[in-house]
């Protein structure tokens, strides 16, 4: 994992995400996810590209299950975007860069 993007748990995600002063992007994943793996490197780079602006979060859902409930993740990846603390963006499935990045520089 890419310095820039920072590991969340249920026991984080509202300090971390929730109360953030810049938007946070959460990657919701699992290791054995193949189109979580197929995405990383894209999340990873807006991670890298948009440091300043955005922070970038992965969450694993095999290990917190709670969060994942809460915001009704029933597929993976799932991208959330969070702003003030409100759930602003939802992309579900494997999607390409540029994509994402439409959804991010809306907020930012």
């Amino acid at each position: 994992m890419a310095a820039d993007v920072f590991t969340v748990s249920d026991a984080t995600f509202e300090e971390e995400v929730l109360k953030a002063n810049v938007p946070v992007l959460v990657d919701f994943w699992a290791e054995w996810c193949m189109p979580c793996r197929m995405i990383a490197p894209a999340v990873e780079n807006i991670a890298q590209t948009y440091g300043d602006k955005l922070k970038v979060a992965k969450m694993n859902v095999d290990e917190n299950m709670k969060t994942p409930a809460k915001y009704g993740i029933r597929g993976i990846p799932t991208l959330l975007l969070f702003k003030n603390g409100e759930l602003k963006e939802t992309l579900v499935g494997a999607h390409p860069r540029e994509t994402i990045v439409e959804l991010v520089a809306k907020h930012i």
